[in-house]
């Protein structure tokens, strides 16, 4: 039997299999697979072109295209556009049976793709992500089931029915449930934007523009989850008269259990804000010398040399005295010292050296680099050849290793000996006694 569509009326329950069967085995469906594939080209040629747009950096970390033209949110979203169009221009001349399932499958795929990718994105490394993920794809697809069957207004009806009391309100369940739908459609729009505006902040900015613009984009984030949560409360239907209470209580909570992850949070801000310490700057905390790689809300990454990372809270670096070697100069001064024998040409000996440290491109011309005889050594003469260097974060062991190595050919040119340790021994004979005759 013929089928009609209204794009104002949910689908009926069909109570026989047959029904379907009669739908799709009528030769329209082929003009409706046709036109879905229509629009899923078009969907997908559109996609690749504004991809194509930006950067490849740019497209995989983006919630709308992904690693791929269909992996990201873009795609479903368009095909979804395409396909109401399509489905319009066909409704008044064909009884349709596709896109009667078509559309809810392609509401549930953009649902789930933004979902994951914007928890993705804001919460990259979050294990709980995973469960959000599949929760998410489960309910979707459990949606989509009962709306092509046409039970969701049945489901709905039943869940109407069941209610009780919350203070002076009667909430029913089908309430709740669309409160947090709408909840969480509120917090993942949230995050979407937070995300935008991070990575729009965050992408050409370096050391200390790097630090302010980490700070802004923290107190956006927390401003739009702020306003979300205070949206998807309201839409749950609580009252929002009574979260004075909670606040006091969480107030009391934060004076007595939570002050030192509350330190943490306001240091972080602060640090952030006074810009005395910025993401590049190399620090020494407690012994332990590095770079700053991020700054985060609640602690402090410090990436040493060797590779080593320490996660530092924020609140030890307000209240613990913390060495910046380049909060007012980025440029580190680093030294190698050298014995020759005390028979050498002082003045070769340090044109050699300044030689051997200019020979590296890493080593500043302004101010450049100097040898001094520093020491008389029990071996020999001790130089120390000091010089200076802008990118510390690259590593300082490799350019002193290549400097030793040209001070070391220099020398060996110009027959220039590095003593080995000498030390004297001195034999004394003692003579033995006489024996009486």
């Amino acid at each position: 039997m013929p089928m009609t569509d209204s794009p104002m009326l949910a689908p009926r329950p069909i109570d026989d299999l047959q029904g379907w069967l009669l739908a799709f085995g009528q030769p329209t469906v082929l003009i409706e697979l046709a036109a879905l594939a229509v629009c899923a080209l078009l969907a997908w040629g559109l996609a690749r072109v504004l991809r194509g747009a930006l950067s490849e950096r740019e497209s995989r970390n983006s919630v709308l295209f992904g690693r791929r033209i269909v992996d990201g949110a873009l795609f479903p979203m368009l095909w979804l556009l395409f396909g109401y169009m399509a489905r319009a221009a066909l409704i008044a001349h064909l009884p349709l049976a596709v896109f009667r399932v078509a559309m809810p499958v392609l509401v549930s795929l953009v649902i789930i793709r933004v979902g994951v990718k914007v928890l993705q994105l804001a919460y990259p490394a979050a294990p709980w992500v995973r469960v959000l993920e599949r929760t998410l794809s489960w309910m979707a697809w459990g949606s989509m089931v009962l709306w092509v069957s046409g039970l969701l207004p049945l489901v709905l009806e039943e869940m109407e029915q069941i209610t009780w009391k919350l203070g002076t309100s009667t909430i029913s369940l089908r309430t709740l449930v669309e409160g947090v739908v709408t909840a969480s459609g509120v917090l993942i729009l949230a995050l979407w934007l937070s995300s935008v505006i991070e990575a729009r902040l965050l992408r050409t900015a370096v050391g200390g523009d790097l630090s302010l613009r980490k700070a802004l984009s923290n107190a956006t984030r927390a401003l739009l989850l702020f306003m979300g949560l205070i949206i998807a409360l309201s839409a749950v239907g609580i009252d929002l008269t009574a979260l004075s209470v909670f606040g006091g209580a969480l107030g009391v909570g934060i004076g007595l259990g939570l002050q030192r992850l509350a330190a943490n949070y306001v240091s972080g801000f602060v640090i952030l804000a006074e810009r005395s310490m910025r993401i590049g700057d190399n620090v020494r905390v407690s012994d332990f010398e590095g770079r700053i790689t991020d700054i985060k809300t609640r602690y402090t990454l410090v990436r040493s040399g060797s590779g080593r990372e320490a996660i530092v809270p924020n609140e030890m670096l307000i209240t613990n005295r913390v060495e910046n070697l380049s909060l007012a100069d980025p440029r580190v001064w680093q030294s190698t010292v050298v014995s020759v024998g005390y028979d050498s040409d002082v003045d070769l000996v340090r044109r050699l050296l300044v030689e051997a440290a200019l020979s590296q491109p890493r080593v500043l011309r302004d101010p450049g680099p100097s040898a001094a005889l520093s020491a008389f050594g029990a071996d020999g003469l001790e130089f120390t050849l000091g010089y200076w260097m802008a990118d510390p974060e690259n590593g300082q062991l490799g350019l002193r290793s290549g400097i030793n190595l040209a001070i070391l050919a220099a020398f060996r040119e110009h027959g220039i000996d590095i003593p080995y340790p000498q030390r004297v021994v001195t034999t004394k004979v003692i003579d033995a006694p006489a024996r009486p005759g």
